[in-house]
């Protein structure tokens, strides 16, 4: 997968994709992540790329010439996506639609925006991770390709590990539990450590239910309410007194 990204701060997203684990998906070839400096499609001696904007006002706009110059010189990967707070909220199903594609670009902004023609003839679309202000766009672009890159095939090395995350049919995650079995008087549930695999399934299910039921009642209500297998899921665990509501009439797949 190919992900570009543009900015005029090359460096900082430099020092993030050259880390961890994306940086061994970059150099393992599994990830092509490309970062332009806007300025260098800058005509002035000082590379200028923001000016006042028309009409007054506070802060500075970034001028179209050299956001048109920078892409048009390098032909990204498309669709070419602004990090704007006006653009489609980013969430798990949005990654896992851009991980399904050969690739695309991020134009990070800066300053009080970017120029209104830029997002009217040049990008695709926008994107959005939430409902606060950043100082540019360089934090939004690496939140992104993190939470996508790693659902590219092989990026992650454990293929089941993206399978069992937050998020993923609408649930937050189970609790995680390594050595040592007792810590400060603290012990592992008895189920993780009891060797029955089929046990263990239901449990990490009813416990993924009742995190969400918990801290994210929002999801629950978003997937339908819980179905009746999932109603039966809690029980089974003594879960369901604190949550008790009537199933939903949908698949009763557990």
């Amino acid at each position: 997968m190919r992900i570009e990204v543009f900015t005029i701060f090359p460096e900082l997203v430099e020092g993030f994709v050259g880390g961890s684990l994306l940086g061994r998906a970059r150099r393992s070839a599994l990830l092509d992540l490309r970062v332009h400096d806007l300025r260098s499609a800058a005509t002035d001696p000082h590379r200028s790329v923001d000016d006042a904007p028309f009409g007054g006002g506070a802060g500075m706009v970034l001028a179209p010439e050299p956001i048109f110059g920078a892409v048009e010189l390098v032909q990204p990967v498309r669709p070419l996506l602004l990090l704007s707070p006006g653009g489609r909220r980013f969430d798990q199903s949005v990654a896992r639609e851009l991980a399904a594609t050969p690739g695309f670009s991020l134009l990070c902004g800066r300053y009080e925006g970017v120029d209104q023609r830029v997002t009217d003839h040049l990008v695709d679309g926008e994107l959005s991770i939430g409902d606060f202000v950043l100082g540019g766009g360089e934090v939004a672009a690496l939140a992104v390709i993190e939470a996508v890159g790693r659902l590219v095939p092989g990026v992650m090395g454990n293929s089941a590990s993206a399978g069992d995350e937050s998020f993923v049919e609408g649930l937050l995650e189970y609790p995680h539990y390594t050595r040592p079995a007792e810590f400060r008087g603290w012990a592992v549930p008895d189920v993780l450590r009891s060797g029955d695999h089929g046990k263990v399934a239901r449990w990490r299910r009813a416990e993924a239910l009742r995190r969400t039921l918990e801290r994210r009642p929002d999801l629950i209500a978003a997937r339908g309410g819980l179905t009746e297998a999932e109603v039966r899921s809690l029980a089974e665990w003594g879960y369901l007194g604190p949550f008790h509501q009537e199933p939903s009439q949908e698949s009763d797949a557990p």
